[in-house]
């Protein structure tokens, strides 16, 4: 059971919208505040759109910090498990392979299995991906950029049948490291909704991460749709919003780096236009 900070009797309708996200609750655990003084306190954002009396907040939970594992989905686990079972959250394979836990934790986005809870018993606060519909507390939406994902053809294409016999594409040791980088994206959109140019066109811009997988296929030496990606993903505002800000690179909980990728693509992009032009007399 949480304490409110606010009256009961307060709607939704009663806050404008940018003062939504500060009513704050502490779930009731029974603790004196000397109790709470020596545990780590997590403050974690709750919201149930379908419920139309719900207000989005920030609940606190107080954990013990010898108790908990050392990373953020520990906590989150720990706390569902033992204090508040109405806590939703997405996770799965605990090892940053399934990208499920991404959300944002103390002001960065990254997948909660592999950021480390500090350690000390200062507030850690938990909240969604930035810019992504909220289904339910820590749960987004992504319909929307698995959509944009499939738009890719994220597959390899080829226009030239298997020869009899022949089992696989053969790839050379160079060709094949081209790809390091690229194929170890675990599409968690932590770098696409830490994009600036994706919070100001989401419907229309791609974002780095299934960009930097459209590149993945775009230069692989086995596939033989090349142009026809390229053709694809330019124009509009699929290609032509990333300015390169590097945030993306940065939020990749793998390491990886977008935004090199992105600048590559675009200047594969710009070789495919001048070309197309150069053929077409203008």
């Amino acid at each position: 059971m949480a304490t409110k900070a606010m009256s009961t009797g307060v709607g939704l309708s009663d806050f404008p919208d940018l003062l939504k996200v500060n009513y704050h609750e502490e779930f009731d655990q029974g603790l004196t505040e000397a109790e709470k003084a020596k545990m780590k306190r997590i403050d974690i954002y709750r919201s149930n759109p379908s419920d139309p009396e719900d207000i989005p907040k920030y609940v606190s939970y107080y954990i013990n910090r010898d108790e908990c594992g050392p990373m953020f989905l520990d906590a989150l686990i720990k706390i569902k498990d033992e204090i508040d079972p109405t806590l939703s959250f997405r996770r799965s394979c605990r090892e940053g392979i399934c990208g499920s836990c991404a959300m944002n934790m103390d002001g960065r986005h990254h997948l909660a299995c592999l950021c480390s809870l500090p350690d000390n018993n200062e507030k850690s606060v938990i909240s969604p991906l930035m810019g992504m519909f909220v289904l339910k507390d820590l749960v987004v939406d992504m319909t929307h950029f698995y959509a944009q994902y499939k738009s890719i053809d994220p597959y390899l294409k080829r226009k030239t049948p298997k020869k009899e016999g022949e089992k696989e594409y053969f790839q050379s040791i160079e060709d094949r490291k081209k790809l390091d980088g690229l194929y170890e994206c675990v599409l968690c959109a932590c770098c696409t909704t830490s994009c600036p140019s994706y919070w100001w066109h989401p419907q229309e811009y791609l974002g780095p991460a299934v960009l930097m997988q459209a590149y993945r296929w775009v230069i692989d030496s086995r596939d033989e749709y090349t142009e026809e990606r390229l053709e694809a993903i330019g124009g509009d505002m699929k290609l032509d919003e990333c300015y390169q800000i590097g945030i993306c690179s940065l939020a990749c909980p793998k390491h990886l780096n977008p935004r090199e990728a992105l600048s590559n693509l675009k200047d594969l992009y710009l070789e495919h236009k001048e070309k197309k032009e150069a053929e077409e007399g203008f």
